[in-house]
């Protein structure tokens, strides 16, 4: 009895159950943290990566868009009819025995033109390097708005030298507040072509 009672089980070294218990804890903790981090990380990276662009701050830019246009239009059109003076008034140009002045006339309107038509281009060119992070969304939303607008606009085949369809491509909406007066004057065009129609 007494050698049975003296006979003990061996004892495993404390580093070794350290060890075990540590490799069973740790898996468990990495997957509770990744379960619980992960999905605010995605979903933080989602919203990042998704940018919004209301209707109100779309309308603005395109305001500052036509504003821009402008600004270069009125310079570019006086330097051209000023350069076209110059030149023509020195270099008269002649055509089939027509009056040189008529010509002179003629030729620096024509410059004068030439820089009407260059002047919105020239703008919308420094207007685009100003919005280079923001183009993919403009242009988004300028699809999206010509298809407002095709959708909306007054019938063009009812329209006459003196009664046109207001704003036919929306080019100068600039606001919410002006695309409700476009929304208007859109009816208001329906109403006075049908009732001549029916008259």
């Amino acid at each position: 009895m007494a050698n049975r009672a003296s006979v003990r089980l061996p004892r495993l070294p404390s580093t070794i159950l350290v060890s075990r218990q540590a490799s069973i804890i740790a898996p468990a903790t990495s997957r509770r943290h990744a379960s619980t981090v992960s999905p605010s990380s995605t979903s933080g990276s989602t919203n990042s990566q998704a940018p919004i662009l209301s209707w109100s701050d779309y309308l603005s830019i395109r305001g500052k868009k036509r504003r821009w246009e402008l600004a270069t239009t009125i310079p570019m059109t006086t330097a051209a009819a000023i350069g076209g003076a110059s030149y023509f008034g020195v270099h008269t140009p002649q055509f089939m025995g027509l009056d040189p002045l008529a010509m002179c006339i003629l030729a620096t309107a024509g410059v004068a033109g030439l820089g009407y038509l260059i002047g919105p281009v020239i703008g919308s060119q420094m207007w685009r390097l100003t919005h280079r992070t923001m183009l993919s969304l403009i242009e988004d939303k300028d699809r999206e708005f010509h298809e407002h607008i095709k959708r909306n606009r007054a019938d063009p085949s009812t329209q006459s030298t003196t009664n046109p369809v207001p704003d036919f491509y929306g080019e100068k909406i600039g606001s919410m507040k002006e695309y409700r007066q476009w929304l208007r004057d859109q009816a208001r065009y329906r109403r006075k072509a049908s009732w001549g129609l029916n008259k």
